[in-house]
């Protein structure tokens, strides 16, 4: 395809190279006639013509001076000689050079040679002596010498006639040349851009719509037909990468059925656990709870009649059975809202995230209380989620602020702020700290910095934050630039901020003692808290 190119483009710039010759030769010659009638051969017959006017003229005087002897006769000879001086010139200055001009040249040698006999023989002698000249035979003399002139300028002007005309036919012959000179072009040109595209149709245009016919089969469904190129080198090499290309794609397409069926049967295997799961749930949310119920409050029932009547080991067996069924409660309430996050059908809409920490403060009354905590937010937005799980967000992440605090009073912060794209959350305290070596394990379920009796939960609260963020379509992050205290981050989507918001009020703990500190909100961060500490509570008392 490249020597097909290669060879139009050739001929191309050939045809365009001697047209470009011929036409400046055409247009040369035509420049060169203009110039010559235009420049040359008018502008000599108009000053032969004023030459012979000049002539006249001072013939006229002399004649006029002779015959009346009016001085005033002599002006014209005057003005003649003078205009006769100037038109020869002018003429000796046009005819010079000229390849054509030796004729002319002649004629103008021979008007002046005879022009200046009847100006010394007759003109001058009849200006200087005028009755002398008016005798004898000096008039016929100089009549015979005037015609003389006369007939020398008549010859002048019928050669510049002849050569006039010459040149005139000549001027139109090279402007017809010229003429066919271009449309000769125009035709070659239009002749050959035709055998190009030809050319081009039959090697390139063809071979490419055969090869595209063949494509647009395969990609209606006939993967088994082989492509063919014809023509160019580079059609049929296109015509085999193509065929390579459909080799892989076939191979794709069968390796990719293969998944489809491996995924559909996993799908299968997938909603067959999902449904076991469910009934898992099920009986671990009714049928197990009974039982730790029962072994729960029969061990409460055994502390508190035989508390006393049995030696100190008695009484510690009894405790830790006690607290292990209750923690067994707890757990299995934990692990069971853990599995149900995104899985129920729950409703969607505007949740408040005020209205979210307003709840958690509330369910943590006691906490806030027993621990003087202080809790302060920024202005929260308004994001599209389900309520009851970003509530429970909240109160894992405020409850575990309160509950890993120091020596001193827990200080919390909830924080908010748009980042551009999404509404990005903190949870800040002064609490304990996090090592950043930790900053992914905490989020992992079960996982425990620190041993039960120091601090209680079940090391799920701070993997349902995680859980509860993704189902959101969030993250959820530590930040391990905050050495004093902790701070967690997590980003929520919704719509950017219309106006500030007016600052949070939150209501304070029920019941709180004048004493306590005043709980002002504000947001911490959270570590592993079990979200659903209080309906354990209830199931073990039962």
């Amino acid at each position: 395809m490249r020597q097909v190119v290669a060879l139009g483009l050739g001929l191309l710039a050939l045809v365009i190279v001697l047209s470009a010759v011929v036409g400046a030769l055409a247009i040369s010659r035509l420049n060169d006639s203009r110039h010559t009638v235009l420049d040359r051969l008018e502008p000599a017959a108009n000053a032969a013509l004023r030459l012979e006017n000049a002539l006249i003229d001072q013939e006229t005087g002399v004649r006029g001076w002779i015959i009346s002897g009016d001085p005033s006769f002599r002006e014209p000879y005057a003005q003649g000689r003078a205009d006769g001086d100037r038109a020869y010139a002018s003429l000796a200055r046009l005819l010079a050079g000229s390849a054509k001009g030796d004729r002319l040249r002649s004629d103008l040698a021979e008007v002046g040679a005879r022009a200046r006999t009847w100006r010394e023989a007759y003109a001058e002698p009849a200006l200087a002596d005028r009755a002398a000249t008016a005798t004898g035979a000096m008039p016929d003399q100089g009549k015979q010498l005037f015609d003389a002139v006369r007939a020398a300028t008549t010859a002048q002007q019928a050669d510049l006639d002849r050569e006039r005309t010459q040149a005139r036919n000549e001027l139109a012959s090279d402007a017809t040349m010229l003429t066919a000179t271009l449309i000769a072009v125009a035709a070659l040109f239009a002749a050959l851009v035709l055998l190009i595209a030809l050319l081009f149709r039959r090697m390139v245009t063809r071979p490419l719509e055969h090869l595209g016919e063949q494509v647009r089969q395969v990609t209606e469904g006939r993967y088994s037909l082989v492509l063919t190129g014809r023509g160019p080198a580079e059609i049929t090499a296109l015509a085999r990468d193509v065929n390579s290309m459909r080799d892989r794609i076939v191979e794709e397409l069968h390796s990719t059925e293969a998944a489809r069926v491996l995924i559909d049967e996993q799908a299968e295997d997938l909603r067959r656990s999902n449904a076991e799961l469910e009934q898992f749930a099920y009986v671990a949310s009714h049928d197990l709870q009974e039982p730790l119920r029962k072994v729960a409050s029969f061990c409460q029932l055994l502390e508190k009649r035989y508390k006393g009547q049995l030696d100190d080991r008695a009484d510690q067996y009894i405790t830790f059975a006690v607290d292990g069924a209750k923690r067994m409660q707890t757990l299995i309430n934990d692990l069971l809202a853990f599995s149900r996050v995104g899985r129920l059908d729950t409703e969607q809409g505007d949740v408040d995230m005020r209205d979210c920490l307003d709840h958690a403060l509330q369910a943590l009354a006691v906490a806030r209380e027993e621990s003087g905590a202080r809790i302060t937010a920024d202005p929260l937005p308004t994001v599209p989620g389900d309520g009851l799980l970003l509530g429970q967000l909240v109160q894992n992440l405020v409850g575990n602020a309160i509950k890993f605090h120091a020596e001193e009073a827990p200080c919390v912060h909830l924080g908010a702020r748009w980042d551009g794209e999404q509404w990005e959350f903190s949870c800040a305290d002064n609490g304990i700290g996090i090592e950043p070596q930790y900053a992914d394990r905490i989020f992992v379920i079960f996982q425990r910095l620190h041993p039960k009796d120091a601090y209680g939960g079940t090391g799920i609260g701070l993997a349902m934050c995680k859980k509860i963020v993704e189902y959101h379509g969030g993250r959820i992050w530590l930040d391990a630039e905050v050495t004093d205290g902790t701070t967690i981050r997590w980003t929520l989507p919704g719509p950017p901020p219309v106006e500030p918001p007016e600052p949070h009020e939150l209501a304070p703990a029920p019941d709180m003692p004048e004493s306590a500190p005043d709980p002002e909100p504000k947001t911490s961060e959270p570590q592993s808290q079990g979200p659903a500490e209080e309906e354990a509570a209830r199931g073990s008392n039962a």
